[in-house]
């Protein structure tokens, strides 16, 4: 058999997009494996995702990540959704199955992975989620589908409201939604507080969610998203307060490691992946 120079090609279609690090874990675990595969970071504009998605069947890219701000409007633009993703209405992985494009969500399966492995169980508790964008959308129904109680959507727009009816009607978990005004207090009830906006995210790593922290408990645990820069002043201020945090590199590790086998067929090595993104950031 003659020797073949072709690599399978993924990546990430996404904007802003310069700061995003998932290559440099993916191209770690492909190597790794020893797979011939590469990865490819590229600025799609909102308004160019339709040319985009045409382009990765027209080039046979094996599958594509979709991040700010496609994950909704990618959702009409594949073919076939995975059971999940028709009930999130947002996707953040693509396969493509022979010119058949197929999407799925791994953003709430890598949250909640990430809350497993601190030993943290969902079942019963109360997540009061910030935000109602994919990442919210995504984290909410996988939170309800590993038992939540309730769930608790603070927002500022009418999209808050159609994700709480959602959770309402498509799962067991108890929904409300609740306005978000500045300087919010969380609710008492809360287990879990997740901050699912894009407040903290490079180069804005001086913004964090309006709310009142003081209302932040020990008894709370508080998660980002976001990754880079892990250590938010979201997190940083709930620490303050007592709370138990949990940073956006066990997520973006997690999800990372579902998309790596849906595309590859190959067990993903999650350790290596967990170890380039804290090198990547200089953590320990």
């Amino acid at each position: 058999m003659a020797k073949c120079y072709r690599s399978e090609l993924v990546g990430v279609f996404g904007c802003p997009i310069d700061e995003n690090p998932t290559g440099v874990m993916e191209e770690a675990a492909f190597a790794a494996k020893g797979l011939d595969f590469r990865y490819i970071t590229m600025k799609v504009e909102k308004d160019d995702l339709e040319a985009a998605m045409k382009g990765l069947r027209a080039v046979n890219m094996r599958g594509i990540n979709l991040t700010i701000p496609h994950k909704v409007n990618a959702v009409k633009l594949v073919d076939e959704l995975s059971p999940e993703a028709q009930v999130i209405g947002a996707i953040n992985v693509v396969v493509n199955k022979n010119g058949v494009l197929w999407g799925d969500n791994s953003d709430g399966k890598g949250f909640m992975k990430s809350l497993t492995d601190r030993g943290i169980d969902a079942a019963g508790k109360t997540f009061t989620i910030l935000g109602a964008g994919g990442a919210a959308r995504a984290i909410a129904v996988e939170a309800a589908m590993h038992g939540a109680s309730k769930i608790n959507i603070v927002n500022v727009s009418a999209r808050g409201e159609e994700l709480s009816a959602l959770i309402n009607e498509k799962t067991q978990a108890k929904a409300e939604y609740i306005s978000w005004i500045p300087g919010i207090k969380v609710p008492e009830e809360t287990d879990i507080l997740v901050n699912a906006t894009p407040l903290g995210l490079y180069p804005n790593v001086n913004e964090r969610p309006d709310i009142d922290y003081s209302s932040i408990t020990p008894e709370m645990t508080v998660c980002d998203v976001i990754f880079n820069d892990p250590n938010t002043l979201f997190l940083q201020a709930a620490a303050g307060q007592g709370a138990e945090t949990v940073n956006g590199l066990g997520m973006l590790a997690n999800q990372g490691a579902i998309n790596f086998t849906l595309w590859t067929g190959v067990e993903a090595p999650v350790d290596v992946m967990t170890e380039t993104l804290k090198k990547e950031f200089n953590l320990k």
